[in-house]
């Protein structure tokens, strides 16, 4: 684990190693990691690893996740962020079960209250981000595609689903709330009470998910097809939007429309609005930086 006593310059080249890393390509390649998508540049994948498990979220993996969650919160390179599972035919299988049975009650209360802050963090992140659904999306799992603002299933994926109810429990990690955000309350409400599972296409006519693979294609591969089409428009453009739709909830019509219009304003001034319409007026494709 990293040290907060490093220096700013053992903090960058940390960051680099960390960048550079591809799956399985250590035997100490860490549960969750952040990686730079090869010949896309501002496009960044937040790798889930643990491929014996299917993901399932353990204390290690939900610690990791958070540091990179923490890290690329700060990134403004990053334009896009996929999650993803580093293993073909896997997304996340929900809380890690096997290590919740040694787990004190007081220690399952800790890690419910992680969780919640990490899904928090995912979903505060400042860019566009995307769940690539390549695999069962059960519990925690779904959860925690319900914190992207986009989510892509893969074509042959069968179980995407908030199966508590059948457990004795219910949906802890904000699927009693996010799904609702998503759904309405009626389907969430069938979807939690029958501890149903749907298929991609299902999810996909539900509202679930916003995007199924193509046949022969992950969900990866659409994910980055869509994450291409987001990543090519003014980031800070990106930013404001998000934040602006995100508000949208929390607030009346009338101040919402003020937020939006201060969001608006403040884009009004910044280089890339000046380089779009420039590019428009000699009619090219804008290339956007950020400022």
């Amino acid at each position: 684990m990293l040290q907060l006593s490093l220096t700013r310059a053992s903090r960058t080249s940390v960051h680099l190693l960390r960048y550079s890393r591809r799956p399985f390509s250590t035997p100490a390649q860490p549960d969750a990691f952040l990686e730079p998508i090869a010949k896309h540049p501002g496009i960044v994948s937040l790798a889930l690893n643990r491929p014996q498990a299917r993901n399932a979220i353990s204390l290690n993996l939900l610690k990791q996740m958070t540091e990179c969650l923490e890290e690329a919160h700060f990134d403004k390179s990053i334009r896009v962020l996929i999650l993803r599972s580093t293993t073909v035919g896997s997304f996340c299988a929900g809380a890690d079960l096997a290590e919740r049975r040694n787990m004190s009650q007081l220690q399952v209360n800790k890690f419910l209250t992680d969780l919640r802050g990490a899904l928090g963090k995912l979903e505060a992140l400042p860019m566009p981000t995307i769940a690539a659904i390549d695999g069962p999306a059960l519990g925690g799992g779904l959860e925690l595609s319900l914190a992207c603002d986009l989510r892509v299933a893969g074509c042959e994926v069968t179980k995407i689903g908030l199966p508590e109810t059948a457990l004795g429990i219910i949906p802890g990690a904000g699927g009693t709330q996010r799904a609702t955000r998503v759904l309405g309350v009626a389907r969430t409400k069938d979807l939690i009470f029958t501890a149903r599972s749907l298929n991609a296409h299902e999810a996909l006519d539900w509202g679930l998910v916003n995007y199924v693979s193509d046949p022969g294609t992950s969900a990866f591969d659409r994910a980055l097809v869509l994450a291409q089409s987001i990543a090519k428009n003014a980031p800070l453009a990106l930013r404001a939007a998000k934040m602006a739709v995100g508000r949208s909830e929390d607030l009346a019509l009338e101040t919402g429309l003020d937020f939006e219009r201060a969001s608006y304003e403040g884009l009004l001034s910044t280089k890339d609005r000046i380089e779009a319409l420039t590019a428009f007026k000699e009619k090219r494709k804008p290339v956007f930086r950020g400022e």
